[in-house]
């Protein structure tokens, strides 16, 4: 951690900001919680960062051991980065964190999400519906142009790869489900529009799309 800044305070919570408290650090880990990337995977999932502060936040989470780096197995046989078993602690701390904000005001809930990310606006801006268990098939499979999206109680997972072997398979793009999940557009209107394609039945697809509703915004005080 040498020549990094610290708030040289002893609370373990200074030491977790020191650790992973610099801009885009968190986002990183969070992109590499859905599994091992390449650099230029991670420069996708995010696209506001430059490719010189990509390489320091990689370092510095490398050098605190968060991060390592790995090679992808034949015949891909690629240099990735991927989580420390410790790394991988912090699923918990971020989807809490993603939790709490969630509630904000200020959140704009119809905002565009990449296609990556959706699993996680899935675990942290919604209230599960119906904690007993999804009547949603266990292999369904959400397909955007750049990633595949599946399924599976009692979660869900993303990835790049393809559709196969799935009971139920939902093509769209990122925007139109983004807003059939968060922004009210109707699957049925999607449908006729040509923005979704099923293959499989429809009514399992309408039935996960209530399983996610936005919890209650906390009220701005002092407006």
């Amino acid at each position: 951690m040498s020549g990094r800044r610290s708030y040289d305070d002893g609370c373990a919570t200074a030491h977790a900001l020191d650790l992973v408290g610099e801009r885009w650090a968190l986002l990183v880990v969070r992109e590499l919680l859905l599994g091992p990337k390449r650099f230029t995977d991670l420069r996708v999932g995010l696209p506001g960062i430059s490719p010189n502060v990509l390489s320091q936040r990689l370092r510095e989470l490398e050098q605190v051991g968060v991060v390592k780096r790995g090679r992808l197995t034949p015949p891909a046989a690629a240099s990735v980065y991927e989580l420390t078993e410790w790394g991988h602690e912090l699923e918990r701390v971020i989807l809490a964190l993603g939790r709490w904000a969630c509630r904000s005001p200020m959140m704009a809930h119809d905002a565009a999400s990449a296609p990556t990310r959706w699993c996680w606006r899935c675990a942290t801006c919604s209230i599960p519906a119906r904690p007993g268990g999804s009547p949603s098939p266990s292999r369904l499979c959400w397909v955007t142009t750049t990633s595949v999206c599946r399924s599976a109680a009692p979660g869900a997972r993303s990835a790049r790869g393809a559709a196969a072997n799935r009971d139920l398979v939902v093509r769209t793009d990122a925007t139109t489900l983004n807003a059939l999940l968060w922004g009210g557009r109707d699957l049925t209107e999607a449908l006729r529009a040509g923005d979704v394609r099923i293959t499989g039945p429809v009514e399992p697809v309408a039935t996960f799309l209530t399983l996610f509703p936005l919890p209650e915004p906390m009220p701005l005080t002092g407006s």
